[in-house]
């Protein structure tokens, strides 16, 4: 066979198409591991890929677009990652033979990576080389990178591949039907941002082909690159309860016609397709005209050649234009407040039951004749409660009081976040606390988790582009929001060293001030503060006035990340009246604050069960 890469520039390949659905069609769940079967149903595997090469492929991918070791773990199988991966090269040589090329599938790692996630670049790529190498080892011809939505983990993978060997690459992104990656980089960003570093670029799944023939016609609109087009049959439709594509295979060939006619030299499909739809694709690609495609791909090399095609680090990322950012102090009066060193007091008022909001909104209005600077609306409570957002906007109409917005990672995608984050700025919320949730089990069934696109790094990233004018996709939105970004620390983390590190790299990302966690305990925050006072990140200390002697055990002993000292506790216990308990729990958190005045730029206090006049009461003591 003529090296892979020879054999594209003479002529358009087909590609095989679905091994997922052709698996689950003969009978394997959804809920295994597909990349296992390369162990445990050999035959299975193998026999998809006969079917794909008497259908006329001449390129069939690895069972192995999961068998990376951050997917393979949730399967217990992280230890048997290069196993799977050379079997699943194995069983696709046996059947491919002299005549057919060997691909080896990668795919996402299923995790979100820095920017928006925690995982840095370089731990993404060390996931990548560790697969990339188990394949290159069983002996691929090449590799195929596809399904990703972010850019960033795509060229990790890249350059991880490039670390262990030259083997040509196809590197695919999935889009939306609007032609942007899910994450919303359309196609004219991220084309000539992986033009360079891989040897074929190209979209694959979540769309069907009229969509992604669209796609492509954008993509070679700024970019003169060898293309591949591997479309779902169609979007799926549920019927009794199952998903099935419905695109015919006649359908599939007819659009093949036209992604070649685009520059496409690698064609073949994704979720739905057959061998079926291959074979059609296949005549359609022996019909075409192949002179027109050897001078279209002629005339790429010439341009590719001129230029040079550039093999540098496929981490370093573009320059983003530049836009005026409003300057902090701008952005809201306790942005000012910070930034003229004043002491800032913020009280939290929780979202009411039901929509009523009467109440709530005289409670503001009664903090704020009371010289309250700010209130914050906290996230967390879940029930028939009303937003955090719909309530922040309200008391900023009707109590005219600035809020700061707490707003939560927790059970949002990063999309929906976004839109989330630009309403509430149309809407006049300029102060956010964000953080990225707590992790609760759902219901009755203690397994059943909160879900997590991105972490509260990844979103104060996330508002920080917002910041400069951009959108996660790094498309212009109009002009920069001006959000003044706060992020929550727990100084009575139990692991101190990793507190410490996250708030580094929320610093990192954009974060502008920082509130604590409740602190009973002076020497606890002393001792943070100590290890993050050169960041230079104005803190706001959190006190709780305790309501009653049960308020401060359940505080000490079912709170994470709460300590709360056992004198503290005796002193609560010491109290004989409910009054007199409440009337303690104001005095250690008044006790607290005037300890810390010197050390932080201000003070949240909670107002427990709605106690306005405690927090009021706090705050008096140490004016």
């Amino acid at each position: 066979m003529k090296p892979f890469l020879e054999a594209i520039d003479k002529r358009v390949l087909v590609c095989d198409g679905a091994m997922g659905t052709m698996l689950y069609a003969k009978g394997v769940f959804i809920n295994r591991c597909f990349d296992a079967l390369n162990l445990t149903d050999p035959g299975r595997v193998a026999e998809v890929h006969q079917e794909y090469v008497r259908a006329g492929a001449d390129v069939i991918e690895t069972n192995t677009f999961g068998a990376n070791r951050v997917k393979l773990r949730g399967f217990g199988l992280a230890d048997r990652l290069r196993e799977i991966n050379i079997e699943g090269v194995r069983l696709a040589r046996s059947v491919a033979g002299d005549e057919v090329y060997v691909a080896g599938a990668i795919g996402p790692l299923g995790i979100r990576i820095e920017p928006w996630g925690k995982t840095g670049t370089d731990e993404a790529e060390a996931f990548f080389r560790e697969q990339a190498e188990a394949l290159a080892a069983g002996g691929v011809d090449l590799f195929i990178l596809e399904t990703f939505r972010d850019v960033n983990e795509l060229r990790a993978a890249i350059a991880a591949i490039r670390s262990v060997c030259a083997l040509p690459i196809v590197a695919q992104m999935t889009i939306e039907e609007d032609g942007n990656t899910l994450d919303g980089a359309p196609p004219e960003q991220f084309a000539p941002a992986l033009a360079p570093y891989a040897d074929v670029i190209g979209v694959n799944c979540s769309i069907g082909p009229a969509p992604m023939l669209e796609t492509i016609e954008r993509m070679a609109a700024v970019t003169r690159a060898r293309f591949s087009a591997q479309p779902n049959a169609g979007r799926p439709r549920d019927i009794e309860g199952r998903n099935i594509y419905l695109s015919s295979p006649e359908y599939m060939a007819s659009y093949a016609r036209r992604f070649m006619s685009q520059g496409v030299r690698l064609v073949g499909g994704c979720c739905g397709t057959t061998p079926e739809h291959i074979r059609q694709i296949r005549i359609a690609v022996k019909k075409y005209a192949p002179e027109a495609a050897r001078a279209a791909a002629r005339a790429r090399v010439d341009a590719q050649t001129a230029v040079g095609r550039v093999r540098s680090d496929p981490r370093v990322r573009p320059t983003a234009p530049t836009v005026a950012v409003v300057p902090c102090a701008e952005r809201s009066q306790l942005a000012r407040t910070l930034a003229d060193g004043r002491f800032a007091t913020i009280v939290q008022l929780t979202p009411p039951k039901g929509f009523a909001s009467d109440g709530v909104i005289e409670q503001a209005s009664a903090l704020k004749r009371n010289g309250i600077d700010v209130v914050l609306v906290p996230d967390g409570p879940r029930g028939a409660r009303m937003s955090a957002l719909s309530l922040a906007v309200l008391l900023q109409q009707k109590a005219c009081v600035e809020t700061v917005l707490q707003y939560s990672c927790r059970d949002r995608n990063l999309l929906g976040m976004q839109s989330d984050l630009l309403g509430a700025h149309a809407m006049g919320v300029r102060n956010l606390m964000i953080v990225t949730g707590d992790v609760r089990s759902v219901g009755d069934y203690p397994d059943a988790t909160a879900v997590f696109d991105v972490d509260s790094i990844g979103l104060t990233n996330v508002v920080a582009r917002l910041n400069h004018g951009f959108d996660i996709g790094g498309q212009p939105i109009g002009g920069p929001t001006a959000f003044h970004v706060g992020v929550q620390v727990n100084p009575g983390a139990e692991d101190l060293d990793q507190e410490v590190r996250r708030f580094e790299y929320k610093v990192e990302a954009g974060a502008e001030f920082a509130v604590t966690k409740p602190v009973f305990d002076v020497a606890t925050f002393e001792r943070f503060h100590r290890r993050v006072a050169s960041a230079g990140v104005p803190i706001i200390v959190g006190l709780w006035p305790f309501e009653s002697v049960l308020n401060a055990e359940f505080m000490a002993n079912e709170v994470p990340g709460v300590q709360v000292p056992e004198a503290v506790l005796e002193r609560m216990r010491g109290v004989g009246t409910p009054e007199a308990a409440a009337a303690e729990g104001v005095a250690i958190a008044r006790e607290v604050g005037r300890a810390l005045r010197g050390a932080v730029q201000g003070v949240h206090v909670a107002a427990p069960s709605g106690r306005i006049q405690a927090a009021i009461d706090v705050l008096s003591g140490l004016r």
